[in-house]
């Protein structure tokens, strides 16, 4: 990236992506995306006069290069690789060796820190997290510079800015990949694809390949499935409808869900 973004800051990138994420919808998107192009201009060429066809050009040129979903617009994560230099890029301490793509792991995560069960992640709790994620990547971040993050990462990705972040926040974060549920017909007309489709589900989810669902394998189960009707739900509501779950699947009262007890619960009978 040219030189003229190589003392951007955290805070200086927040004001980036509010001022250009216009719509406030997580995305540099359509016209948004045209104007934060022509701002580039602008910034490498001052003086030079911006025409319609060199912005297109420049957007082509970066989005072949960051646009890493090939979605045709930006997400946070992607503007950060564009402009913030390494040692800044604060949003690089999530990055994984593979994507998430499993509410369990997300849920174990979630778990972790919401550290006093309150079904929403605080700012200390998320400057907790940030710090442990600095100490996995071997990178050495003052205190000063680790509130800064904070700060910046609360006031990007708490949307109703209630001062703490709840389950769809710390998904976008974390970059958790689509519900893993979304691939199966809930009208599956007959028993065998129905039987097909369980044990693809509970092998899915039985990440510690008990038999039994547990912990954060019912968490990530409960939160799929509640999605599938509700997009948005918080902390508190994933834990009352695992408490209606657990009363209703778990017959044998030891805090898991067998296989066969979850196939009970849906109406199904399958060999264990």
């Amino acid at each position: 990236m040219d030189s003229t973004f190589d003392h951007l800051d955290a805070a200086g990138f927040l004001q980036i992506w509010q001022h250009f994420d216009a719509d406030d919808n997580g995305y540099i998107e359509g016209k948004e995306l045209d104007d934060f192009f022509r701002h580039m201009l602008t910034k490498l060429g001052p003086g030079d006069k911006v025409t319609e066809d060199k912005v297109q050009q420049l957007k082509t040129r970066f989005m072949s290069v960051y646009d890493l979903t090939a979605d045709g617009r930006l997400q946070i994560q992607e503007l950060a690789n564009m402009i913030l230099p390494e040692d800044e890029n604060f949003l690089l301490l999530f990055r994984r060796e593979t994507p998430l793509d499993n509410s369990v792991e997300f849920m174990k995560i979630w778990r972790k820190y919401d550290a006093d069960s309150s079904g929403f992640i605080s700012a200390a709790e998320l400057k907790s997290f940030l710090k442990d994620l600095v100490v996995q990547h071997k990178k050495v971040v003052s205190s000063r510079k680790l509130d800064e993050y904070t700060d910046t990462m609360m006031k990007i990705f708490d949307k109703n800015k209630d001062g703490r972040l709840d389950l769809n926040d710390l998904a976008r974060i974390l970059a958790l990949q689509e519900n893993f549920l979304l691939q199966f017909r809930m009208d599956a007309s007959s028993q065998e694809e129905r039987k097909r489709d369980f044990e693809k589900i509970f092998a899915h989810y039985d990440v510690s390949k008990t038999g039994a669902l547990e912990g954060p394998e019912v968490d990530g189960f409960v939160k799929d499935m509640m999605e599938l009707v509700k997009p948005s739900i918080s902390g508190m509501d994933l834990d009352k409808f695992r408490g209606v779950l657990l009363r209703h699947c778990d017959m044998n009262k030891d805090g898991k869900i067998q296989k066969n007890e979850l196939a009970l619960c849906l109406g199904l009978k399958v060999k264990v």
